[in-house]
């Protein structure tokens, strides 16, 4: 006898239904549990890349001098000497020039010059770590 609609609706099962693997909670635990992971990594990842957390950068003024030099001016915050790396760029943003500065520890404003293969188009502060960093 074929079953009617309203045997279904009693809560009873058809015939031949069988439990999908997508309605077990494993699969949505461990969904969840993967996000968490890659989440928390992606956060570290984040904290990471910045470099030594003891130095803060920020550029106050560039300009190109002439199709052999340009020049920065930026401001360090460091709690023990930092060696910063300032590089320049052409329009095609290929690297033309750069150069390593060592900055003693503290705030302090720095004016450097970067010898240059042709015109630069932008100059910029690399990086800078403090000197004995492993990072």
């Amino acid at each position: 006898m074929a079953d009617s609609p309203a045997d279904r609706a009693s809560g009873a099962p058809a015939p031949g239904a069988q439990r999908r693997l997508g309605n077990t909670p494993v699969f949505f635990v461990v969904g969840i549990a993967a996000a968490v992971v890659f989440t928390i990594g992606w956060g570290l990842a984040l904290m990471s890349y910045g470099g030594s957390g003891g130095v803060s950068v920020q550029v106050v003024a560039w300009s190109v001098d002439s199709a052999e030099e340009a020049s920065v001016t930026f401001q360090v915050n460091s709690s023990a000497p930092a060696e910063c790396v300032i590089t320049a760029r052409d329009s095609r943003h290929v690297e033309v020039g750069q150069r390593t500065v060592e900055v003693e520890s503290g705030i302090r404003d720095v004016t450097a010059t970067v010898d240059t293969i042709r015109e630069a188009s932008a100059v910029e502060v690399g990086s800078c770590r403090e000197q004995g960093s492993t990072r």
